[in-house]
């Protein structure tokens, strides 16, 4: 767990980047390539955006189940551009119990197929609807390049899946989903971006438009972890998902699905991280406060034993590190590369005096507190390193938001600065499969509409503002 074992992220992210979630204990590596082991406090991330997702979504009325695993290829067939969309990424099975199959079964990539073929048996009825489910699960799409929770081969996710009387319903759950999305983002993560419309190109195989959020991490690339799409009634004709309204008129549903996936946890590590580890948010982080004693003096771990069973008797996820393995120093240099929020220094300074010393890991800097109102003021402390991270986020944001007028500057910001470059374009899947082989980047999404506009490729009017940028 030594510091001195992790690469400088300013030096080769990269090479950081992998160090960091070995190091920091996050994650290893699974037996089968593009796999991976998520440990404990990695996992401890995942469940905190679990536990406030899966609250929203209860919230908004949409219930929890859960669907096989293995889907018959047959249905993926059924809609054309799903499968086209998701085949180069497919894991097909073919054997099984020794005997070859008559039809293939695809590991599950994603929901849409096996859900909606149980949702058009069980919907009849307008009174059957909004029908809407959502399931915690993992998918699988075998990536050709990995790279722990940003590109995996399985990934952990959330998918919810909604059938609505009505177009207006539907796109209102679009957007409520990106909603929640976003204020996981930026209330639980502190991580700012930009919320608009994915392109022809980059939209969800099968959906009439797709919503997604984008953040820009310290390379100058971004990440998507999270889409909403409207599938207008591309699955529910295919899968004849039917309902009788009021009148006795025989109609499709209009649907969507949306998710939001492990790779935010990526975008956790590279956003906040610095030289010195991981650099996590209170609201999410596993271990809120680590209490490290300088000296293992009975006063002194009593001390700490107590301050910790009170921390954590008021809700703060606190940790007393008494390892007598590990000498004082290791074990500051250990909390900081995990990325503890706060960790608390006591020796018999603090025993007699009834103050705390507190390090920040956002800023490495000491406060000290009152012993006798260590919970009340380690939670201002929270609030104040959560807003600050935000900030920067938020800064970071939009320092690297740069506007280009035609292509030549677009080259040139892209060769010196990447980040977000913001353009006036129409739409066009050949001319952004030019950009992308040029550049390497591509549409983000669409964030505004003015009518005073240039296309920045073609010159022709255009109405549309865009992001461009490289991703991961």
């Amino acid at each position: 767990m030594a510091k001195e074992l992790l690469p400088k992220k300013s030096d080769n992210i990269s090479e950081w980047y992998t160090s960091v979630i070995r190091i920091a204990d996050l994650a290893d590596y699974g037996p089968v390539k593009g796999t991976m082991i998520i440990k404990p406090y990695g996992y401890a991330i995942w469940e905190a955006i679990q536990k406030q997702l899966d609250g929203y979504i209860k919230e908004k009325g949409v219930k929890n189940a859960y669907f096989p695993l293995f889907i018959p290829m047959s249905f993926l067939e059924k809609e054309k551009s799903h499968v086209e969309g998701f085949s180069p990424e497919l894991a097909v099975v073919t054997v099984c119990g020794g005997e070859k199959l008559e039809e293939p079964l695809v590991v599950r990539p994603t929901s849409e197929t096996v859900i909606y073929d149980a949702y058009g048996k069980w919907i009849q009825s307008w009174r059957d609807l909004p029908l809407m489910m959502n399931q915690w699960c993992n998918v699988v799409r075998w990536e050709k390049r990995t790279m722990p929770f940003m590109r995996t081969s399985e990934f952990l996710w959330q998918e919810g899946h909604t059938a609505h009387a009505t177009h207006e319903e539907a796109i209102e759950m679009q957007n409520w989903a990106m909603d929640a999305y976003s204020k996981v983002y930026r209330d639980l993560l502190a991580i700012d971006g930009y919320t608009g419309l994915k392109s022809i190109t980059e939209r969800f195989a099968g959906a009439a438009n797709s919503l997604t959020f984008e953040s820009l991490m310290p390379s100058g690339k971004v990440v998507q972890s999270c889409t909403s799409h409207d599938l207008g009634q591309n699955f529910s004709k295919v899968f004849n998902i039917k309902f009788q309204d009021e009148q006795g008129v025989d109609s499709y549903a209009w649907q969507t699905s949306w998710g939001y996936t492990t790779r935010s946890i990526a975008a956790l590590i590279l956003a906040h991280g610095d030289d010195n580890g991981l650099c996590l948010p209170p609201n999410v982080a596993p271990i809120q406060i680590a209490i490290v004693s300088a000296k293992a003096t009975k006063e002194v771990v009593d001390f700490c034993r107590l301050l910790n069973e009170e921390l954590v008797g008021n809700g703060i996820r606190s940790e007393f590190d008494n390892r007598d393995d590990e000498t004082f120093g290791y074990k500051l240099n250990k909390w900081e590369v995990r990325g503890a929020p706060i960790v608390i220094k006591v020796g018999p300074r603090e025993v007699d005096n009834g103050k705390l010393t507190c390090r920040r890991r956002d800023t490495l800097s000491d406060v000290e507190i009152n012993r006798g109102d260590a919970t009340i003021n380690i939670r201002e402390l929270f609030d104040e390193i959560q807003s600050s991270m935000l900030n920067s986020s938020v800064n970071y944001k939009e320092e690297n938001t740069r506007t280009a007028s035609n292509y030549d500057e677009f080259k040139d910001i892209m060769k010196q600065h990447k980040g977000f470059i913001k353009v006036f374009w129409n739409d066009d899947p050949k001319i952004e499969k030019i950009i992308k082989d040029e550049t390497t980047a591509t549409t983000r999404c669409k964030i505004a509409e003015d009518t005073s506009g240039v296309d920045f490729y073609t010159g022709k009017p255009a109405k549309d503002i865009w992001l461009f940028a490289q991703s991961y």
